[in-house]
C-alpha cells in the first residue's frame, strides 16, 4: 500500500509541483487541491497484481516463492 501512496505523491510532484513557483502556502495548497480534484474526476481503483501470500511475505521480510 505504501507504494500506491508514494506513487501518488511522486506523480503530484512531477506533474504539478516540480519547476513551479508559489507565492505562499495558500497558493501551494490551492495547486495541490486542484491536482487532487482533477485526479479524482476519473478515479481508478487500486488493483493488486500479486497474490496475498507474496505481499504478506514481502511485508514480513520473507522471500516470495518463485512460480
Amino acid at each position: 500500500m505504501d507504494e500506491a501512496i508514494e506513487g501518488f505523491f511522486s506523480a503530484l510532484t512531477r506533474r504539478r509541483l516540480k519547476r513551479s513557483s508559489f507565492s505562499g502556502i495558500v497558493d501551494l495548497q490551492a495547486a495541490i487541491n486542484r491536482y487532487i480534484a482533477k485526479h479524482n474526476e476519473k478515479p481508478k481503483p487500486f488493483v493488486w497484481t500479486k497474490p496475498a501470500a507474496a505481499i504478506l511475505n514481502a511485508v514480513n521480510g520473507n522471500a516470495a516463492p518463485s512460480e
